[in-house]
């Protein structure tokens, strides 16, 4: 099976209130899953980050062993995010690196996982999803 995930994160100042949006979906444009969540106070690259943890918790709680074959196409609007992944770029923030020790842990479970940076323009559902949920927290 093939899925497409978008991710995003993303906080209202920088460091601000923060939160993540993930779709996850079929190549065929099914939506499986869409997450929405408030992650507190946050930078931006700590929100991206979570997004792709998050997005890797629900995918493997929803396949479970089933995870490592599945072939998932992983786009995300910072290239920061995808270059430290990939390993083309170190991750010096401490509070950068707990999340993406995680990251690689989870990673180990998905063995057709490629990461590829887009443009915002192709990451809207996921950027809907992040502004959602920042906009339900305010009105709390």
């Amino acid at each position: 099976m093939k899925l497409i995930v978008h991710s995003d994160g993303g906080a209202r100042g920088n460091p601000g209130p923060a939160a993540i949006g993930v779709v996850i979906e079929t190549e065929k444009n099914e939506i499986l899953e869409e997450v929405a969540e408030y992650i507190g106070e946050s930078t931006n690259n700590i929100a991206e980050y979570t997004a792709v943890l998050r997005g890797l918790q629900v995918l493997k709680a929803r396949f479970g062993k089933e995870t490592t074959d599945l072939e998932i196409d992983w786009k995300l609007d910072s290239e920061l995010v995808v270059k430290q992944l990939a390993g083309e770029y170190k991750v010096k923030n401490p509070g950068l690196r707990s999340i993406f020790l995680e990251i690689q842990d989870l990673r180990a479970h998905f063995s057709k996982l490629s990461l590829s940076h887009v443009r915002r323009e192709e990451n809207k559902e996921a950027d809907r999803l992040v502004n959602e949920a920042l906009d339900e927290k305010a009105k709390k």
